[in-house]
C-alpha cells in the first residue's frame, strides 16, 4: 500500500495483537483498518505509545488540503471529519472500508483529548 499523503510505501508494524500500516521515514502517518483505531486511542492503551513517535522525514512537506485516496480501496476518496463531538481533531475516514488515515501528530491529539474527557467525568 502507498501512503495517501506522501505516496511512500507503507510498512506493516505489529504491536502486541495490533498490526497497522505506517509511513516510516516519510510523513509519519498511520493507516488503521476498521476498528483498529479504537485499540490505541486511549492514553491507558500502551500500544498507542509507540505509534506516537514514528520516524519522519523533516524535509518532507505534505499538502494537507489535498484530497486523499484510500490506500486499501485505491479509488475511493477519504472523507475528512472530526474524530469526536469535541471537534478538536480531524481525521480521514474511508466510506468504503471504514479505515482511518491519521497524519503525524493526530493520534497523540486524540489520545490527549480522550484522556481529558475521561478525567472530567
Amino acid at each position: 500500500m502507498k501512503c495517501p499523503a506522501c505516496f511512500n510505501p507503507l510498512s506493516s508494524v505489529t504491536i502486541g495483537r495490533l498490526t497497522v500500516d505506517v509511513c516510516r521515514g516519510g510523513c509519519g502517518g498511520i493507516w488503521f483498518d476498521a476498528f483498529e483505531l479504537q485499540q490505541v486511542d486511549e492514553p491507558r492503551e500502551s500500544a498507542g505509545e509507540w505509534l506516537i513517535n514514528i520516524e519522519r522525514d523533516p524535509k518532507l512537506h505534505v499538502d494537507f488540503t489535498a484530497k486523499r485516496v484510500c490506500p486499501k480501496c485505491d479509488d475511493i476518496k477519504l472523507k475528512r471529519r472530526h474524530f469526536s463531538a469535541e471537534r478538536r481533531v480531524e481525521v480521514d475516514e474511508c466510506p468504503g472500508c471504514g479505515g482511518y488515515w491519521l497524519d503525524a501528530g493526530e493520534l497523540e491529539k486524540i489520545r490527549h483529548e480522550i484522556g481529558e474527557t475521561t478525567r472530567q467525568k
